[in-house]
C-alpha cells in the first residue's frame, strides 16, 4: 500500500486504514516506495528527505485507527546491484514491521543497464535478480515475482524461462524469505496475477512461503482479489498464508484467513495483516 509521496497513489494512509476496516480486515501494512540516492528513480518514489514525513503519515494513521486495528509500518525497497549499501542503512532508520524487495524492470535506470534488446535474456537477467535480492538478506518478501512478463507479453512463454525460474526459486528457498502474491497483476498488461498460477506452484513445492499484497496505489484497492487470492493459494498446494510483525514472519492458515475470521480474532486479540 502507497502513499502520495511516490508521486503515482493517492490517499492518506488514514484513508487506507478506513478501507481496510470496512473490508474485514484485522490490520494492514504500508509499503510505499523507499527513497533512492541520487535522483534514482526519482519520479517514482520518496524523496530521502521525505522518509520522516513518510514514517509521520503511516504513524497518523496509526493512531487514528479503532480498537483493535493496527497500522503497520513497512517499506518497498528497490534491489539493484550496488544499492545494497544504501538500502541497508536505510531499514535501520525506523522500526519496521516489514520490508518488501522489488526488481523494478520498467524503470529508467533498470533499462539503461540491462535491456539489449532481447526479451529472453532480459527475462532471464530480471530472475536473476529476484534470486540475488533474495540473497542479499535485506528484504522479507519478495515482490510481485514474475513482473517482468509484463515487459514483453507477447514474448512471455512459460515453457521457454522456466528452467531460468526454477533456478532461480530454488535459490530463493535456501534464504527463506517470503514472496508475494500480488494481486494487483491482473490489472496489468498481462492479467494475471503476480506470479501465475505454475510459478505459484512451483513455489509451494519448494516450501517457499506467500504473503498476500493488493499492491493498492488508491484506498479504494484496499484488499482487492483477497478472496482469489486464498483459492489461489490454496489450489497451488499452501494451507497458510504469511504475515509480518516486527520483521518476524507468522503465518495463519487459509481457512482462518476466509472474509468474516478477521473481525472474530480482533476480538481475540490476534490480527492478521495484509499488504
Amino acid at each position: 500500500m502507497h502513499t502520495p509521496l511516490c508521486k503515482h497513489a493517492e490517499g492518506h494512509p488514514i484513508l487506507y486504514m478506513e478501507h481496510g476496516v470496512a473490508n474485514g480486515l484485522a490490520g494492514i501494512v504500508m509499503t510505499c516506495h523507499s527513497p533512492m540516492p541520487n535522483g534514482f528513480s526519482s519520479r517514482v518514489r520518496m524523496a530521502p528527505e521525505q522518509f520522516d514525513d513518510y514514517v509521520a503519515m503511516v504513524d497518523e494513521a496509526t493512531e487514528a485507527a479503532p480498537p483493535g486495528f493496527e497500522v503497520l509500518l513497512g517499506l518497498e525497497s528497490d534491489f539493484f546491484p550496488g544499492m545494497e549499501p544504501w538500502l541497508r542503512e536505510l531499514h535501520e532508520r525506523a522500526d519496521f514491521h516489514y520490508i518488501l524487495g522489488s526488481v523494478h524492470w520498467h524503470i529508467p535506470e533498470y533499462i539503461d543497464a540491462f535491456w539489449r534488446g532481447d526479451p529472453f535474456s532480459f527475462q532471464r537477467q530480471y530472475f536473476d535478480h529476484l534470486a540475488e535480492s533474495a540473497e542479499s538478506g535485506l528484504f522479507d518478501c519478495l515482490a510481485h515475482p514474475d513482473l517482468v512478463k509484463n515487459a514483453s507479453p507477447t514474448e512471455w512463454r512459460l515453457e521457454r524461462i522456466l528452467p531460468f525460474i526454477e533456478r532461480s526459486l530454488d535459490r530463493i528457498a535456501e534464504t527463506g524469505v517470503a514472496m508475494e502474491l500480488n494481486t494487483s497483476g491482473l490489472n496489468k498488461s498481462f492479467p494475471e496475477m503476480n506470479p501465475g498460477p505454475e510459478i505459484l506452484a512451483l513455489m509451494a513445492e519448494r516450501g517457499i512461503s506467500v504473503v498476500i499484497g493488493s499492491d493498492s496505489h488508491t484506498p479504494l484497492r484496499v484488499a482487492d482479489g483477497f478472496h482469489a487470492a486464498l483459492d489461489t493459494l490454496e489450489e497451488a498446494g499452501y494451507g497458510a498464508v504469511s504475515l509480518f510483525r516486527n520483521r518476524e514472519r507468522r503465518e495463519i492458515a487459509i481457512a482462518d484467513a476466509r472474509p468474516g475470521r478477521a473481525m472474530a480474532e480482533q476480538a481475540c486479540g490476534r490480527a492478521a495483516y495484509f499488504r
